[in-house]
């Protein structure tokens, strides 16, 4: 689900196709887990299709959020910035202020990911899971 965080770091070092197939892959990811989530809600709760289809849109956008959308932004504006930082801080040549703007990157993805989850949840709780609400609630 984090392969765009990574094609994100990778930006300045390749060509920007290689960016967007990495959103393809996180965004194949994302897909699996929700159609997974679903087969389980149907499994569980076989009797109750919008439990399904709540378990099947809850889980895309909460996945979209936290593993696709607010990383990928994020780790896009820090290696946007560390390289402009490094360009007018250093006088590293470009090939290495790029390395080293990739670096940044991939060692803030674990530093993100729970702050991050932790906002989607806050999010989510506070706007779209109150309009389905949860398991035994009226």
């Amino acid at each position: 689900g984090y392969a765009n965080e990574v094609g994100e770091s990778f930006r300045a070092l390749v060509p920007v196709p290689v960016v967007w197939a990495s959103y393809g892959v996180a965004t194949a990811y994302v897909t699996a887990d929700a159609i997974d989530k679903g087969r389980r809600a149907a499994t569980a709760h076989a009797q109750d299709p919008t439990r399904v289809g709540v378990a099947v849109v809850d889980t895309f956008v909460w996945q979209g959020l936290a593993s696709v959308a607010i990383p990928g932004f994020t780790i896009n504006r820090l290696c946007a910035a560390s390289l402009a930082l490094l360009g007018t801080v250093t006088r590293w040549p470009l090939s290495l202020r790029r390395w080293a703007t990739t670096a940044v990157g991939l060692a803030a993805i674990p530093l993100i990911v729970t702050p991050i989850d932790r906002t989607v949840d806050f999010l989510m709780d506070s706007s779209l899971r109150k309009l389905y609400g949860t398991p035994g609630e009226p």
